[in-house]
């Protein structure tokens, strides 16, 4: 049959030199290795598969898998007409899985492994494999395949990785030690160690694929995936913290009729501090834009998005703004949707911040109509300037692609409190909470509870006015911000 040369032309277009990688070495089951070494571009490697009967007009299941098994959802379904649910279904059903679980297995360890643990893996095996395999280059799937070629590593042959492991990083042998107990079972396990077994029986291996999708959904969990791994975070810089504060609304009280009685954000310059103070001790490259119209809050935008991030880990945005439900506001009283700037930064509109984590945290006022100012006492007891209330959200404005949190200051249809003096009740919180729980190892999703907690604590003494921030998101891993 032909191929869907329109279809595999449009994935191949998004995919980089790393994803491709990613595809040939999870193929290696299916396509000799001398073969896929020559390979340079995705055309080509779809050609190979199709020639080996795995990629058809009538059948691409093996490629979906593929892309599913590295993470481009969005290439699975903006191509493939396909789902991450659609996927989980599918590879939950017996023999329906064409990627092994060893070689998946190798997969997942070299995205759990971080540059300097390369190095170590490089100068551990620097007696077994060729000092020219061992180039800067080399990654650590070249790795994997130079260590196969040496016959050290196999389905049935993950000892000298394990001692390996062991050494480097003791998450990354729990990891093999994992996939072990999923595949072999605890008695199969004691046999395979004491007989040196190979894989196991067809039924072992639909056992561990069905244990290996989706481990984070409710029903699947067990004893032995319950620890989450992390979010790779170790890049100097760690990635860029873009913050866009808007301060000064005349442009907006002059052009538009209905906005006349829009303030200036009083307070705003506090908050924007705070971020940078905190997220600089976090590794991370301050860029602060100040009072943007749309246009130039979006042409921002793009300047980040078109960026190479291919050597930093994260991306974080902080807004600080005006707005109303799901938007926000530029200088000149025009609106931006949140979803808008979030969806930016998919997989698909930045492939370099792919399997990334895309932090946004999100505080922005409401327009005068809905203001209310009242008046709170400071921790000294003076009396402090009016509170603002602030916009509101709906959970719409985050992707449904993985890999985003959206903070966002409060609950859909609730307001939230800016004091002129102090900033935000919600970014001042976050401020400091990320400062003192970062250095404990806590992670974002941790802290964030904490900032839930002290902002419900707060209250306007007039009324008694309550705020309860809100985050969503579709992290599938632990995200720590390093402070070392």
């Amino acid at each position: 049959m032909e191929l869907p040369r329109h279809r595999l032309l449009a994935v191949s277009e998004g995919l980089d030199a790393v994803g491709l990688a990613a595809l040939k070495f999870l193929s290696l089951e299916h396509v000799p290795m001398r073969k896929l070494e020559a390979i340079q571009n995705a055309q080509d490697f779809f050609e190979a598969l199709h020639e080996k009967g795995m990629v058809e007009a009538g059948n691409l299941s093996f490629l979906k898998e593929l892309l599913y098994r590295i993470g481009r959802i969005d290439l699975l379904k903006d191509h493939l007409g396909s789902s991450r649910e659609e996927m989980e279904r599918a590879l939950r059903i017996p023999g329906r899985a064409q990627v092994s679980p060893y070689r998946y297995l190798l997969f997942q360890l070299s995205e759990d492994t971080t540059e300097d643990e390369l190095n170590s893996f490089k100068f551990l095996l620097g007696k077994e494999l060729p000092k020219c395999k061992l180039n800067p280059k080399t990654t650590m799937l070249d790795v994997f395949i130079e260590m196969e070629k040496k016959g050290i590593l196999g389905e049935d042959n993950l000892s000298i990785l394990k001692r390996v492991c062991a050494e480097i990083n003791i998450s990354l042998l729990k990891r093999i030690e994992d996939y072990e107990f999923n595949l072999f079972g605890e008695e199969e396990m004691m046999i395979t160690e004491e007989q040196g077994g190979s894989i196991g029986s067809p039924e072992a291996h639909d056992r561990w694929t069905a244990s290996s999708v989706a481990p984070n959904s409710p029903g699947s969990w067990n004893e032995s995936s319950q620890q989450l791994e992390a979010y790779k975070m170790t890049s100097r810089p760690c990635g860029v913290c873009l913050i866009l504060n808007n301060h000064s609304f005349a442009k907006a009280r002059e052009m538009v009729p209905e906005l006349k009685n829009m303030k200036d954000r009083n307070g705003t310059d506090v908050d924007a501090a705070a971020l940078r103070r905190v997220f600089s001790k976090l590794h991370f490259t301050i860029a602060e834009h100040r009072n943007l119209t749309a246009e130039e809050i979006r042409k921002t935008v793009n300047i980040y998005q078109c960026e190479d991030h291919k050597d930093k880990d994260c991306f974080v945005c902080c807004i600080l703004s005006h707005g109303k439900k799901g938007i926000i506001y530029g200088v000149d009283g025009q609106e931006v949707p949140i979803r808008e700037l979030t969806t930016s930064f998919t997989g698909q509109n930045c492939h370099s911040l792919a399997g990334k984590p895309k932090v946004f945290f999100v505080q922005a006022c409401q327009g005068d109509a809905c203001q209310k100012g009242v008046t709170i006492e400071t921790d000294s007891g003076e009396q402090d300037s009016s509170v603002e209330t602030d916009a509101r959200f709906q959970p719409e404005c985050i992707p449904a692609e993985a890999d985003f949190l959206l903070g966002m200051a409060t609950l859909q249809d609730y307001v939230s409190y800016r004091s002129p003096r102090q900033g935000t009740w919600y970014i001042q919180a976050l401020c400091q909470h990320l400062e003192s729980s970062c250095p404990r190892g806590e992670d974002i999703l941790t802290i964030l509870t904490a900032v839930n907690q002290e902002v419900s604590r707060k209250s306007c003494k007039l009324n008694a006015e309550k705020q309860m921030p809100q985050p969503s998101f579709t992290l599938r891993k632990k995200l720590i911000f390093p402070v070392n």
